[in-house]
């Protein structure tokens, strides 16, 4: 009886498992073009206080850089490959998925913008 409840119990679990996917859905392009000029503070520490610093932040983050403030944000998107990542689909960050599309044009905007902080 034992050996059932077990063998049950594994074939429960493997198929849980198998059956979780990462699924990304791409949501296109935006309907809107941002017609203003996008700044760091607000609009990019917005996005990445809530989806990068969790990883990019603290006295160790992931990959060993941080993406808490101005200067290391800009820095990591001027010389990193932090615009190419937020994009992938195949291999995003976050690792949760893409970002909106919003949110992934915002970053795109602040960058032709000349990436302006305040």
């Amino acid at each position: 009886m034992y050996k059932l409840k077990f063998f049950i119990g594994l074939l429960l679990f493997i198929s849980t498992y198998l059956g979780c996917t990462k699924a990304i859905i791409d949501e296109g392009s935006p309907t809107t073009t941002i017609d203003r000029v996008i700044k760091y503070d607000p609009d990019v520490q917005n996005i990445m206080f809530n989806n990068c610093i969790t990883c990019h932040g603290g006295s160790a983050p992931s990959g060993g850089f941080t993406l808490t403030t101005y200067d290391d944000t800009r820095f990591y998107t001027e010389s990193g490959n932090l615009v190419e990542r937020i994009n992938d689909q195949a291999n995003p960050m976050p690792p949760s998925g893409l970002l909106s599309a919003e949110q992934r044009q915002i970053i795109a905007k602040w960058v032709a913008d000349g990436f302006p902080e305040k």
